[in-house]
């Protein structure tokens, strides 16, 4: 089993960054790792994911805003978000999904709120 505790959230200004982390309570060498949001009021949704092997993939609307990266090393994701919108505002959170069977973990999630 992993567990998955989220960090990096917070308040910021329309425009600005914020880098979101993922700590894995063991290795993620064997996971495919994603970040999902979900806003007041709506379903949640994918907005980026990294493989194994370090393909990633995008929700249209962050593409060229976000970047997900891996550091296996240290057990950790991370996603690199720019010029945030008002949007983007919603509760994040890290999910971990095996590549070899059907397991699926998720964190507690982390508050983004982007407002002026």
């Amino acid at each position: 089993q992993v567990q998955l505790v989220e960090s990096g959230g917070g308040l910021v200004q329309p425009g600005g960054s914020l880098r979101l982390s993922c700590a894995a309570s063991s290795s993620i060498t064997m996971y495919h790792m994603g970040w999902y949001r979900q806003a007041p009021g709506k379903q949640r949704e994918l907005v980026a994911i990294i493989s194994r092997e370090s393909n990633t993939n995008y929700l249209d609307l962050v593409k060229g805003r976000f970047t997900i990266s891996r550091d296996n090393g240290n057990n950790t994701v991370h996603l690199q978000m720019n010029s945030l919108r008002p949007e983007d505002t919603a509760v994040y959170y890290c999910n971990a999904r095996s590549a070899w069977s059907n397991n699926i973990y998720w964190g507690q999630g982390t508050q983004v709120t982007v407002s002026s």
